[in-house]
């Protein structure tokens, strides 16, 4: 039976249809907004996963090029791996979902999103957070909680919900933000500097304006959702739980008190050992059972002393930041690095600037084309002391790469002001805690050592949260460790300037955010940015004045865009001459303006006056110095300009009479012409006995 509801969401209507395509999953359902519409596929395994001690939650947001009627360009004409976008919003579905789902639900989840058509003017990663929610609440997986997500931008001082294309251009705001009927979820923010009390209340707002989306999705699950199953929830038995907190609370407790984390690290390997000498025979089949008890007693004994003992695991105050070093100049051919260190935490970012045709091009479902500015994240085994296969980026890099880009993008400057393509690399070489952020500052320190006239340096703090069961307790802890985040309820990333907040990305734990932990959180992480920034500013207070020796260089110029084809030739072959003399690289765009990029000066030169001589026009009257190119029995042709060549008639060589070109002419000579005439044809007639003349009478006239 097919069912179809719908509802005005910011005066669009949002509609779901469920019993018509897909039979055979959990639920299946097509869910549209405007002309964008997602299908959602949601399905769990029978019974829990053996093995595990985490949720095995799957989500997969796929794009269709189909959907904004694109053929793949490349080779291959199909969707190859998900794109680096792609990747970004499935981790956004997931992370608001994941702490909803019963506690110790272990099955196998899947939500698959698949984007089958868009309109611009409304975002298909929003609606597919909404139709997986939907999807979840309507099936019969044990998931109860609605969660609704809209986008806000701000224009002029007023918020807009779900932007169109056209208002997301204006907006100052690049804002989600994810709600269930209590509380903030999740959030994600760009933003161009924007205060934090206007961040605040754009949070606000956008939880006010996911009520009608979470009342849309209950009326949904009354009318049509299925009957829930019973889950099977892991729990360790009683009697083992019992036994292994006797024997080794005191242990873990000790252990977790030291300060050191190597330290505590090694402590914590022992009482394992001893768990595993006094238990493995006793309970050879339940070793997940004993790995839980320890680590949630590990997880108690952490929150206990930060929320009734008011102390962290390292002695830091709740607001303290770990001691903090910046340093440039690392690396003496690249051209910026940065070193950033944090406590334990540390991350060197590169800064490579290239041309303009450097950019990655971009073959998605957004309306963006191309990326001049990117930022990489690399995070290798060895950053934590482990020992892990090479591989290539996996969401984590992917999405904390994206994190720090973002918090940097709105600080780069225009392609008028820098006219180069910009990468940085973040190498994180020790982690504990935060290194997403410890990114900003190293991008930041590298794109000062670089050059980079960026508008203001960028600093990236994380805040934490511990709270009681009954959620009556919370402690707000600012630039959180990697115990304190593995341990605690929340993580909450913000990036900015002294100005204002460019980049926020929001976690939790646990079900959504109280109003005044997202108050103040943002309140204290102003003031560690600021700290932070002023410990960069020591380092390098502003950009370098010129860029390294090992940069290259680019140079401008304007030409007539009709001018343009001359430049590039037939296939190209003008433009591929031009380069392969000069070893210059050239970008042209469609304006008129060409920048030509050397390690050479004199070859930057060359190519610019190729260029120039190629548009310039041949004017009647005007004396040139060209070259021979060809001799005929009638005269000899001369070029002019680059590309253009005229002849001299064999009676305009000389002022006597000429019987032989060669008597006057040489092939490869340099000689001084006057254009006298161009034929209707735009063939160019010249003499050299008039420039001779011209020349003459000039010299005299000057003395």
């Amino acid at each position: 039976m097919n069912h179809i509801l719908e509802t005005n969401i910011a005066g669009r209507i949002m509609k779901v249809e469920y019993g018509k395509v897909g039979m055979l999953s959990d639920c299946a359902m097509l869910v549209s907004y405007g002309d964008t519409v997602v299908l959602v596929n949601v399905n769990a395994s029978k019974e829990p996963k053996e093995g595990i001690d985490f949720f095995p939650l799957t989500v997969e947001y796929q794009e269709r090029l189909y959907a904004v009627g694109k053929i793949p360009g490349g080779f291959i004409k199909r969707e190859g791996k998900p794109s680096e976008k792609a990747i970004l919003h499935s981790r956004a579905i997931d992370r608001p979902l994941r702490p909803l789902f019963p506690k110790g639900y272990r099955n196998d989840v899947q939500i698959v999103c698949t984007v089958v058509s868009v309109e611009q003017d409304n975002l298909p990663e929003i609606l597919a957070m909404n139709a997986a929610s939907l999807a979840l609440c309507v099936s019969s997986i044990p998931f109860t909680t609605p969660v609704a997500t809209v986008a806000v931008g701000l224009i002029d001082g007023e918020f807009i919900t779900n932007p169109t294309s056209e208002q997301r251009e204006k907006s100052i705001l690049d804002l989600t933000v994810c709600a269930t009927k209590e509380r903030v979820m999740m959030i994600e923010a760009g933003g161009e500097e924007i205060e934090e009390d206007i961040m605040y209340n754009g949070i606000i707002f956008g939880f006010e304006q996911c009520q009608k989306i979470i009342d849309f999705q209950e009326e949904a699950m009354n009318k049509f959702g299925k009957e829930k199953v019973e889950p099977k929830l892991f729990k360790p038995e009683e009697e083992i739980e019992k036994e292994v907190r006797e024997f080794a609370f005191n242990m873990i407790k000790d252990a977790m008190y030291i300060m050191d984390k190597d330290e505590r690290n090694n402590a914590m390997d022992q009482v394992r050992e001893n768990v595993s000498l006094e238990f493995d025979e006793k309970y050879p089949d339940n070793q997940e059972d004993i790995a839980d008890v320890v680590y949630r007693m590990q997880k108690e004994i952490v929150r206990n002393m930060i929320l009734n003992e008011k102390r962290r695991p390292d002695g830091r105050g709740f607001e303290e930041i770990r001691p903090i070093g910046c340093e440039v100049g690392l690396l003496p051919r690249t051209h910026g690095t940065g070193l950033f260190t944090r406590g334990l935490t540390q991350v060197m970012t590169v800064a490579t600037i290239g041309a303009l045709g450097d950019v990655q091009i971009l073959d998605g479902i957004s309306e963006d084309e191309f990326k001049r500015y990117m930022h990489h994240y690399n995070f290798p085994g060895y950053s934590t002391g482990e020992v892990r296969p090479l591989r290539g980026p996996g969401r984590r890099e992917i999405g904390h790469g994206a994190l720090a880009e973002k918090a940097l993008e709105p600080l780069i400057p225009s392609e008028e002001e820098f006219p180069y393509t910009i990468r940085l690399v973040s190498e994180v070489l020790s982690s504990n805690g935060s290194t997403s952020q410890a990114s900003v500052c190293g991008s930041t320190l590298a794109l000062l050592d670089a050059g980079v006239p960026i508008k203001r340096p960028a600093a990236g703090i994380a805040m934490g949260l511990v709270t009681s069961d009954d959620l009556s307790q919370a402690e707000i802890l600012t630039d959180i460790q990697g115990m304190e985040d593995f341990f605690g309820d929340m993580d909450f990333k913000v990036a900015g300037t002294e100005k204002g907040i460019t980049a926020i990305q929001v976690d939790t734990k646990i079900k959504g955010m109280p109003n005044e932990v997202i108050k103040k959180a943002l309140k204290d992480a102003r003031k560690a940015r600021l700290f932070i920034l002023e410990k960069i500013k020591e380092c390098i207070p502003e950009p370098r004045e010129e860029l390294s020796k090992y940069a290259p260089r680019i140079y401008t110029i304007n030409i007539n865009p009709e001018k343009i084809r001359d430049v590039i030739g037939a296939g190209g072959k003008t433009i591929n001459k031009i380069i392969a003399e000069t070893g210059v690289k050239i970008d042209i765009k469609e304006d008129g303006k060409v920048f030509v990029m050397s390690d050479d000066r004199i070859g930057a030169d060359r190519a610019l006056k190729i260029i120039s001589d190629i548009t310039r026009d041949v004017e009647v009257g005007e004396i040139y110095l060209g070259k021979v190119t060809k001799i005929v029995p009638f005269g000899a042709f001369v070029e002019v300009l680059t590309g253009k060549e005229g002849l001299v008639h064999i009676s305009k060589l000389d002022f006597n009479r000429v019987n032989k070109v060669e008597d006057i002419v040489s092939l490869g000579d340099e000689i001084l012409v006057k254009v006298t005439d161009i034929d209707k044809q735009g063939r160019i007639n010249l003499s050299r006995k008039d420039a001779i003349k011209d020349s003459s009478e000039k010299r005299e006239q000057e003395k």
